[in-house]
């Protein structure tokens, strides 16, 4: 395959993530799940409920990467995307090399190791589908850092991605022993550096004609840029490899890759604590349907918006100074009982994916009346889609707490506001 098939391919894949991923966050539609296969979703959905889908997923993604190397930062990550529309528009003639900066593996570490505590709280604020999320759906913390990695990326490329990204800095550790590389030909190859010039990533050292593969994020322009062929992409079988070494069992190796695990053993530890710490400070809150507790929601919840911009009804709302995670807030609206997107639409698992008869069955708040507002009109009986709300002749609605799931129905309708809905503690499923 030539370089320019390569690119195409390259390209088409990447626009058309991109329109999906604008599509999704902005709530118009969403018909190719490809938030699914966002990594950091997904090792939350792992973790949260395992399921053999989501282990295939993450499976194919580490796969993918082992054969041709870091192409998820080039074509599926949407802040790669983000960063590689930037560069077009700063439109710089000359990117800087980078170095591997070595606190990119403690970065990581902290990140991951809180997760497995426990807690997305770390990572949430690191990730790239969160950060990306979050600022589309306007978040101030998502703006302002989408912002700082705009200016990053026009001052030192995708430094992002090669020196603080966690999940880049997992991949780019596969990538460094990827099948397919992008290696330099020393025959051919005249040193004139306009590779290294226009590289993203600044992975490319054309005086000493090897290219880092481990940072190097496979958008294949060097490519097409040399004029005489000397960047190639593929298995190099002959000659002396000129890639990035291989693992050398030196002192300082070994010493970075301990403080690592030292780090990641510390942080799952902290981790834990960091969760109970959460858990004993949140309110109980409406949640959506698959939330199940304040307290495991917070620790889950990446925070990313989709379901926000996604609800039919506007009633889920952003995390705010009252709870760290997305949540419900009726005002004049309800939670409609024939829609279940929200939990279909969570790629993290933080809200547990329900058919619509188990959304309907799901408990998340319970209704009361108070009787000294009340005036006995009777619509919340007839708006009721569960028929829990019963109304004797001469006496006030009745709430049966077996029956009602929370969905606010009956409170949007009632015209003196007399109906309230209150939060369960934890979320439960019906039998009726």
């Amino acid at each position: 395959m030539n370089s320019k098939t390569i690119q195409r391919i390259r390209l088409f894949t990447a626009i058309f993530a991109a329109i999906i991923y604008f599509a999704g966050l902005l709530g118009f539609f969403y018909p190719i799940k490809l938030f699914d296969i966002n990594i950091a979703p997904l090792i939350q959905r792992i973790l949260t409920e395992f399921t053999l889908i989501a282990g295939i997923l993450l499976g194919f993604i580490f796969i993918l990467t082992a054969v041709f190397g870091r192409i998820y930062c080039s074509t599926l990550c949407p802040l790669g995307l983000f960063q590689e529309l930037c560069l077009l528009l700063f439109h710089r003639k000359k990117l800087p090399s980078q170095k591997n900066r070595h606190l990119k593996y403690f970065l990581a570490a902290i990140s991951f190791g809180t997760l497995f505590g426990g807690t997305v709280f770390v990572l949430r604020l690191i990730d790239p589908y969160t950060i990306f999320g979050s600022a589309l759906s306007g978040t101030s913390y998502g703006i302002i850092c989408l912002a700082l990695i705009a200016i990053l990326t026009g001052w030192r490329g995708r430094s992002f991605c090669t020196n603080i990204c966690p999940i880049g800095t997992i991949l780019g550790l596969i990538s460094r022993q990827a099948h397919n590389k992008i290696y330099i030909d020393a025959k051919s190859c005249v040193a004139c550096g306009l590779c290294a010039q226009k590289c993203p990533s600044g992975c490319i050292d054309f005086k000493n004609k090897t290219v880092n593969n481990e940072t190097c994020i496979k958008c294949f322009k060097c490519l097409g840029l040399c004029h005489n062929k000397g960047l190639k992409y593929g298995h190099q079988t002959n000659g002396k490899t000129t890639n990035s070494p291989a693992f050398s069992p030196s002192r300082r190796r070994f010493l970075i890759g301990a403080a690592t695990f030292a780090t990641l053993a510390i942080a799952y530890k902290a981790g834990l604590q960091l969760s109970k710490d959460i858990a004993n400070k949140v309110k109980t809150l409406l949640l959506p349907p698959g939330a199940d507790s304040s307290e495991h929601f917070a620790n889950k919840c990446l925070n990313c918006n989709l379901c926000v911009e996604n609800c039919p009804m506007k009633i889920l709302k952003k995390a705010d100074n009252t709870y760290p995670a997305v949540h419900i807030e009726y005002g004049k609206n309800y939670c409609s009982y024939n829609c279940n997107k929200c939990s279909q639409v969570c790629p993290s698992g933080a809200i547990r994916r329900l058919t619509l008869k188990e959304k309907q069955h799901t408990q998340i708040g319970l209704a009361a009346v108070n009787p000294d507002v009340c005036i006995q009109c009777g619509l919340c009986v007839r708006e009721c889609p569960r028929s829990a709300i019963t109304k004797p002749r001469g006496d006030f609605p009745q709430i049966n707490p077996n029956i009602c799931i929370g969905c606010g129905a009956c409170q949007a309708v009632c015209p003196v506001s007399a109906i309230k809905i209150a939060a369960v503690t934890t979320q439960q499923t019906l039998p009726k």
